[in-house]
């Protein structure tokens, strides 16, 4: 076999030079001078008439998940003239620039290919002046008129073609695999260098259109202190693991290099406009929105879908487009969503025969969960490698429509803890009438400071269970220790 393996190895390396050296020169002959950056890129494979129709299909997929904003909506308007003013004086003029408010809390903003630009609800309440926003859109603008998109999806198909030739001469499928590591980095987020670029791109286009150039590096510290904060609320404590597949550099770093780039400009004239954008966000919902459902404690409220359940202590809610997910320390997980029933199938058939039907169930069962018709089972699984016991059960919520639960239980979970998850299960019921009139969305209110005031006496009425000051000190960008200056304007949340 040694040399049968050897023959046919000498036989293949000949061919595998020659794809090697074809591909060097694809990519050299491929390669063009970005406007914006000056260097030469590789994004042959996505021309610029391609890149518009990319993101016009992924767009539609994006206001199907989020939801379309509102035009008359004063914030989606604000952040509409904001992008539209860091992206007036672009290298690439021939982009139509657009520029969306998501219905999400997550802080979040991205962009697609084609010139679409989304910004959330959560990162307006992180910023704190028109600049901060400003230098956002303009980061996000950079990674289109950098086509930083089109040269990792180029680079992504170069680097799986390159992987298949690999494959077929050494007939190894674990070697393609690892060859096609590099495809899925390319494709799986921007590099730190892109991330980088974006960043100086966007301050170029912040000093032209007029604002603060240390807006970006303000909101980066921002970004910084929110993200330790989320860790310490989610129980990670503040040191970070180390991801392979992180998609931005290290924040500290990006820090460091906007201001260096920022001190490249004149200095003093840029506009920050933080009355102007206080005024803006004031009213503003925070955290979730009658349309996604609200987590409140333990308990989770929809009330244009009129319904709740709730979680045993000890389980941490969170809200997402498409689920809900609670988990716990002792490893247990649960998942709620809802599905159609187009064929308005019974529970029991819609559990077996389409849901789960590839699964070997176990403890099949029809039960009545207030008065609604379900059906559960389980079956034997691993999360996180540990093996699991999953419980499935699905709710006839309506005629055409289920409502679905699935239960990781470790199998070394205690008593309390099954019993905690049966009682998740069964907690599910309609809304009173008084839950749909006093479960609202909070909202972002901008509080003038008074003589006397503190950052306790400010955050105190928020309606956070836990850690109001830290919530009041990240959403206004101050220090640990700073004090409140009489006069100034805050942000804090309200439940009115």
């Amino acid at each position: 076999m040694k040399t049968q393996w050897t023959f046919l190895t000498s036989l293949f390396k000949p061919l595998l030079v020659i794809a090697i050296l074809c591909t060097a020169l694809f990519v050299l002959s491929s390669c063009t001078v970005n406007p914006a950056t000056g260097q030469q890129q590789f994004t042959a494979l996505m021309p610029q008439q391609q890149e518009s129709r990319i993101g016009a299909d992924e767009h539609q997929k994006i206001m199907k998940t989020f939801g379309q904003p509102n035009p008359s909506d004063p914030a989606q308007l604000y952040v509409e003239k904001l992008g539209q003013a860091v992206s007036a004086r672009t290298e690439r003029p021939e982009v139509t620039y657009r520029f969306f408010l998501l219905d999400t809390p997550m802080v979040n903003a991205f962009a697609l290919p084609g010139g679409y630009v989304y910004v959330s609800r959560g990162l307006l309440a992180l910023a704190n002046s028109e600049a901060e926003l400003a230098a956002v859109l303009a980061h996000e603008v950079g990674h289109i008129t950098a086509r930083h998109s089109a040269e990792r999806y180029s680079r992504g198909l170069l680097t799986s073609l390159g992987a298949s030739v690999v494959a077929a001469a050494i007939d190894n499928k674990e070697v393609a695999r690892a060859a096609g590591l590099g495809s899925a980095l390319y494709i799986k987020s921007y590099s730190r260098s892109q991330e980088h670029q974006a960043d100086e791109l966007g301050i170029r286009y912040l000093h032209r259109a007029g604002y603060d150039h240390f807006a970006m590096a303000r909101f980066l510290e921002a970004l910084e202190s929110n993200t330790a904060f989320e860790r310490v609320l989610a129980g990670h404590g503040e040191a970070q693991p180390f991801n392979y597949f992180s998609t931005h550099p290290q924040t500290a770093d990006r820090i460091v290099q906007a201001v260096n780039t920022a001190g490249r400009y004149e200095q003093g004239k840029g506009r920050v406009g933080r009355e102007s954008y206080l005024k803006t966000v004031d009213g503003v919902v925070y955290g979730d929105s009658a349309r996604q459902g609200f987590v409140r404690g333990q308990n989770f409220y929809h009330t244009k879908m009129d319904f709740t359940f709730s979680v045993p202590d000890g389980f941490q809610l969170q809200n997402q487009p498409s689920q809900v997910v609670a988990t716990s320390k002792s490893g247990a997980v649960v998942l709620f969503d809802a599905a159609g029933n187009r064929n308005r199938l019974d529970a029991m058939t819609y559990l077996t025969k389409v849901w789960m039907r590839e699964e070997p169930l176990d403890s099949v069962e029809e039960i009545t969960i207030n008065g609604m018709k379900a059906a559960t089972a389980s079956f034997t699984g691993t999360v996180n490698k540990a093996p699991v016991t999953i419980r499935v059960i699905a709710v006839a919520w309506a005629p055409d429509s289920f409502f679905r639960f699935q239960m990781a239980i470790p199998n070394n979970a205690g008593a309390a803890v099954i019993e905690g998850l049966k009682r998740t299960t069964y907690s599910m019921r309609h809304l009173t009438e008084a839950e749909k009139k006093d479960i609202r969305p909070w909202r972002l209110r901008i509080v003038t400071a008074k003589t006397g005031d503190s950052v306790d006496s400010l955050a105190r009425s928020q309606p956070f269970e836990t850690a109001k000051e830290d919530h009041f000190r990240v959403l206004n960008g101050l220090k640990p220790g700073e004090g409140i200056v009489s006069g100034q304007k805050y942000k804090r949340v309200s439940v009115r």
